[in-house]
């Protein structure tokens, strides 16, 4: 049977804490605020006790796992950015409610971090994803302030590390369904194995010269590192940071003296800054492109494959390649990407 870590009366506490504590940043006037409406991904497996999720990369593992053992909750949706979100009174209240809580951690999901601790540290179930992470696999790049970078997702080696930790916690909070959740996991990773493989494959496709990535921000430095990749982000790790105009003029060099052919825009951040690289390249003589949307911080939308984990890399690999002079097949690993 599932083991109840703290009494419902402390719950109740915790409860009324949490929600006090969000009042203060939720909204005015008693309401939600305006960029979370819609952004709760409720979908359920109708288990037996709930877990909350985070981002929805996080979610994808969590539901592979689980199985119909669990009802997982996601409570950041398609397109929204982990660094700007700010929890909103239902949150909170999913987060008092939930058995069991996983987050990436690492910062990355920002104003939502404090609401979590607390909840960790008032006896509740959370997890953070990263945990089983060694530290010296961690970036921690200039102008961090010492903080380690949180897009570990974009190393798909990487993240089967997350899947780990969530495998381990099911099965110490549920013991009945031990195998399942073991069962399951081996899957997910074989599927995370085959998707590296084919990662590694077709990006190493492309000229090594022309293996240069411009994103809008600097969401990719594990990737860069997985996969042999220069990796440049117009703004810093955090899309709370700025770029000004001599950000973008130093990029508009680069672009230019190192005839970077391609740059992308993310699904996430405003594609503002990257049609400045494109007018600055433009009025130095060098036709730069927009390679395409990749998606950084959260999945493709809904119900699609680009809404999957698995979805989401294969969709970012398959365009990085193709758009830097690489060989990679158009709809993806096993055909699944949607028509571009």
């Amino acid at each position: 049977m599932m083991q109840h870590s703290v009494g419902s009366r402390l719950l109740t506490l915790l409860g009324m804490v949490l929600v006090l504590t969000a009042i203060g940043g939720c909204g005015d006037g008693g309401q939600e605020s305006g960029s979370s409406r819609g952004s709760s991904d409720g979908a359920t497996n109708g288990g037996s006790y709930t877990v909350v999720c985070t981002v929805g990369m996080i979610t994808d593992i969590v539901r592979a796992v689980a199985g119909e053992r669990a009802e997982v909750i996601g409570l950041m949706g398609t397109g929204v950015d982990p660094h700007l979100y700010r929890p909103t009174r239902s949150d909170v209240q999913r987060i008092v409610d939930a058995d069991v809580v996983f987050y990436n951690g690492l910062l990355l999901e920002g104003k939502m971090t404090d609401s979590l601790l607390r909840a960790k540290g008032a006896g509740k179930s959370v997890y953070a994803v990263t945990e089983l992470l060694d530290k010296a696999y961690l970036l921690a790049p200039d102008g961090f302030d010492g903080h380690h970078d949180p897009h570990v997702w974009m190393d798909p080696k990487a993240w089967s590390r997350s899947v780990e930790v969530v495998r381990d916690a099911m099965m110490e909070i549920d013991a009945d369904g031990a195998d399942v959740y073991r069962s399951n996991a081996d899957a997910y990773l074989a599927q995370l194995a085959e998707l590296d493989a084919y990662a590694e494959r077709v990006l190493l496709s492309v000229p090594e010269a022309q293996r240069v990535l411009v994103t809008a921000h600097d969401a990719f430095n594990y990737f860069g590192r997985r996969f042999g990749y220069e990796v440049v982000g117009i703004q810093g790790i955090s899309t709370e940071s700025e770029a000004g105009v001599r950000d973008i003029e130093r990029l508009v060099d680069l672009l230019v003296e190192r005839n970077v052919g391609a740059v992308f825009v993310e699904s996430t951040v405003s594609d503002r800054n990257v049609s400045a690289l494109l007018t600055g390249a433009r009025a130095r003589g060098r036709d730069v492109v927009l390679g395409g949307e990749l998606f950084s911080d959260a999945m493709g939308d809904a119900d699609t494959y680009e809404g999957t984990y698995v979805g989401m890399i294969d969709h970012n690999v398959t365009v990085i390649a193709r758009a830097l002079g690489g060989e990679a097949p158009e709809r993806g690993l096993h055909g699944k990407l949607s028509e571009r």
